[in-house]
């Protein structure tokens, strides 16, 4: 796979999850995906999304930065979102907040299998 051609899979990938188009993720992530080392499945990582959606009605992923270098993908993702209760332990209760997620993935046979992902927490904490 070319670096345009992974570029484009991951926008795929983004575009399914912002359309929350779960029946199509197994397109784009493999069978048994693992999340900051954890393997958690395609099952588990459907099950964290949708949950992301259920807490953040108004989740958005916005690509900041992307670099494709095959197999390998980095990316920084904006969110500027309004969280319903709590979120990463804060206290957000529908307050909008602004924030990064910088994130490494792994591609293996054409799909998303290991994904690294680390949120700027502080950011958020600034802004409560």
């Amino acid at each position: 796979m070319t670096r345009n051609e992974l570029a484009d899979l991951y926008k795929g990938y983004i575009a399914c999850l912002n359309h929350q188009a779960w029946d199509n993720l197994g397109h784009f992530v493999h069978t048994h995906v693992t999340y900051n080392a954890t393997t958690v499945g395609l099952d588990g990582y459907r099950a964290m999304l949708e949950r992301d959606f259920r807490e953040i009605p108004d989740l958005v992923f916005r690509i900041q930065l992307l670099v494709a270098d095959p197999p390998t993908v980095a990316s920084r993702l904006n969110f500027n979102v309004s969280p319903r209760g709590e979120f990463f332990g804060l206290p957000i209760n529908g307050k909008t907040v602004t924030f990064d997620e910088n994130v490494f993935y792994e591609f293996v046979d054409g799909k998303i299998a290991h994904v690294w992902s680390v949120i700027d927490k502080a950011a958020i904490e600034q802004q409560l």
